[in-house]
């Protein structure tokens, strides 16, 4: 895995201010869940999109986007360094938090990780009737078992980490390398969307 040029946030707030290098996005509801994506916009394509539909009107809303023209690797910082004050403040007030990632390979598949085993095996479960083929997690940094995982830095301790790979993100849009692209959203994209939020909502 590629060193994050990053460490934390207020060294990435610092070298790209006045940039436009990204954005954040947030919405507070009342309810106990909070749906992030810590890599989103050109970072890990398709992850905020995929996290705000999950979220819907009634769940916690977070992403964190990459805007660069290119490099927006460049922004990814590590789930166990991320440390962005609105969403640790977002966190902080959740029971539960379900974060979507994206890592490469063209293979159609679905990791599962993070502490909180009773609704990881729910959404095995939930994806599994809907078709959506899950691997298990070979690579320990794909676990999501830190403590200081942001998934699982909410109130409770444990969350969630959904690893979709980059394969089964270009099933979902028109096309998942543009902003535009992905504004158009396939059946596959809304029966996975539906397939989580039957668990945790």
């Amino acid at each position: 895995m590629t060193k994050d040029k990053y460490a934390n946030f207020a060294k990435l707030a610092r070298a790209e201010r006045g940039k436009k290098s990204f954005r954040i996005r947030l919405r507070r509801r009342a309810a106990r869940t909070a749906v992030i994506a810590p890599h989103g916009g050109g970072i890990e394509p398709g992850t905020s999109e995929i996290a705000e539909a999950i979220a819907g009107a009634n769940l916690s809303f977070y992403a964190f986007e990459g805007r660069k023209i290119k490099h927006n690797g460049h922004l990814h910082i590590t789930s166990t360094n991320f440390d962005e004050p609105r969403c640790i403040a977002l966190i902080a007030r959740s029971e539960r938090v379900i974060a979507i990632h994206g890592q490469g390979g063209d293979a159609d598949v679905v990791l599962l990780g993070g502490r909180d085993r009773a609704t990881i095996q729910r959404l095995r479960e939930s994806l599994g009737r809907s078709g959506f083929p899950l691997q298990n997690i070979r690579n320990p940094l794909l676990e999501g078992r830190a403590a200081a995982n942001i998934c699982n830095r909410g109130t409770q301790g444990s969350g969630v980490q959904i690893e979709l790979s980059e394969g089964m993100r270009r099933t979902f849009f028109r096309s998942l390398g543009t902003r535009r692209g992905r504004q158009t959203q396939t059946p596959r994209f809304r029966d996975f969307v539906e397939a989580v939020r039957r668990v945790i909502t």
